[in-house]
């Protein structure tokens, strides 16, 4: 960073750690904005070769060039953490992107799910995906382009589809089914045993195989990795590449609002306790504040979609006002979004921000369609639920090797894109190489099964 960053940095690091953060050391580096939107749109600085990220880059460029997105920091959690700053940033911008830096290591460093994560993946994430990238480039070069591709296709297509609660170290299942006479107690085998018992001794059935498997599994990347037919080494080794990615980037999304609410509100106490910063500068500084945490769209005066900085922040104001900063502290280290909303939205401030669920008729009109916290709550958290994917679950593989999948609709209460399924499907079915069957419903609600190779 320039001189005046740099030292406004490390005099904002000891008025943060005066306030109470604690974090793992933040690394900041400046990079130009082409390098931003790509790491941005990769999600590390260096990921894994495929097309689709070269589709979502087009989308952020667009979204860009017309005004509707801007980047002024990409941060990853870890020890050292990692942050880069876009170099077409202004003094004041970069000043407050520091202290929004330090505010988002606090958090991850201390919240129970970035804990976990980071605990089972590791601290060093960025140089972790420079190595798959290595590993999937030594790939192509010896198995071509176009096979690695069709693995990372499948892969990445199923990306969402893991299971956090089992973790991301898991054993294979049992291969047989587990024989009750070998959980006779240890008294009545001994017993059996004494002299003078002339019974026979017992003769046991042949073991019986474990149904594949044992109970529904969502770990679609882990299941596939570990159970498809002719799956070889090399490509085995992509899945759990993508697989280990997924484990780390789950908790950012699974607490979004809590993570950029808290960065939020940090970086403007920080700055407004910042009695080194001049007050030009400061006030350049709170605009750009302005401008991250309001509630819409610089265009519009309403918004249909939820701006987790805004919300995230107006919620740890209230929070910090009514609880008190320990009591804060806490939540931060326990919570999700999901209990974070839940618990902590309540309807005097949903009433405050605004916060209305809106439905769009066809002709564009907007109309409200309820004040209810609860549905609110739900809305906000409806996108949010299985990583924002479908609850698709391995139910069974059949004898001659059809890998039987369902969709737990009602779970998730969506139906879905029948044209997008049946090319994840067809991604699975080259990967797998023995039919896939997938029962779901479409988008009203009509029962569909859908088929790869189709019938």
């Amino acid at each position: 960073m320039a001189g005046t960053i740099e030292n406004y940095g490390r005099k904002l690091e000891e008025l943060a750690r005066a306030q109470g953060l604690d974090y793992y050391p933040v690394q900041f580096e400046e990079v130009p904005d082409s390098f931003m939107m790509e790491v941005a749109v990769y999600g590390l600085p260096v990921r894994m070769p495929h097309w689709s990220f070269g589709v979502r880059y087009i989308y952020q460029l667009i979204q860009h060039r017309m005004g509707h997105s801007r980047l002024f920091e990409v941060v990853f959690p870890g020890n050292p953490g990692r942050a880069y700053l876009a170099r077409g940033n202004s003094v004041p911008e970069n000043t407050l992107v520091v202290a929004h830096v330090l505010g988002h290591a606090d958090f991850s460093r201390n919240n129970a799910l970035f804990q976990r994560s980071q605990q089972e993946v590791g601290y060093r994430i960025v140089d972790q995906a420079a190595g798959h990238a290595r590993q999937i480039g030594a790939a192509m070069d010896e198995h071509g382009q176009e096979r690695v591709e069709k693995i990372l296709d499948a892969a990445l297509a199923l990306e969402a589809h893991i299971d956090t609660f089992r973790g991301l170290r898991r054993e294979r299942y049992p291969e047989y089914v587990e024989d009750p006479a070998f959980n006779d107690d240890t008294f009545r085998q001994r017993f059996h045993q004494l002299p003078g018992d002339e019974r026979p001794p017992r003769q046991h059935e042949p073991r019986q195989r474990a149904s594949l498997p044992p109970q529904p599994e969502r770990d679609l990347l882990w299941f596939i990795a570990q159970y498809a037919p002719e799956l070889e080494g090399w490509e085995r080794d992509i899945f759990l590449a993508v697989r280990e990615e997924s484990f780390y980037f789950y908790p950012v999304f699974a607490c979004q609002i809590m993570n950029e609410g808290w960065a939020s509100y940090w970086h403007a106490r920080l700055l407004r306790e910042a009695d080194f910063i001049p007050q030009s500068e400061y006030l350049d500084a709170i605009k750009t504040h302005s401008d991250v945490v309001r509630p819409h769209a610089a265009d519009r005066q309403a918004s249909l979609a939820i701006n987790p900085y805004h919300l995230g922040f107006c919620m740890w104001e209230r929070i910090i006002d009514d609880l008190g900063m320990e009591k804060a502290m806490q939540i931060r280290s326990q919570d999700d979004d999901f209990s974070f909303i839940r618990n902590y939205l309540t309807e005097e401030l949903a009433e405050e921000l605004k916060l209305f669920r809106f439905k769009a008729s066809k002709d564009g009109a907007i109309e409200v369609v309820d004040r209810d916290i609860n549905a609110l709550r739900d809305a906000i958290l409806a996108p949010k639920y299985n990583f924002g994917a479908p609850a698709i679950v391995v139910r069974h593989v059949e004898t001659d090797g059809t890998l039987h999948l369902v969709h737990e609709h009602e779970t998730d209460g969506r139906g879905l894109d029948v044209k997008r399924a049946e090319k994840v499907l067809d991604y699975v079915h080259r990967i797998w190489r023995r039919p896939v069957k997938l029962e779901t419903v479409d988008g009203r609600g009509e029962p569909r099964v859908i088929e790869a190779p189709s019938a």
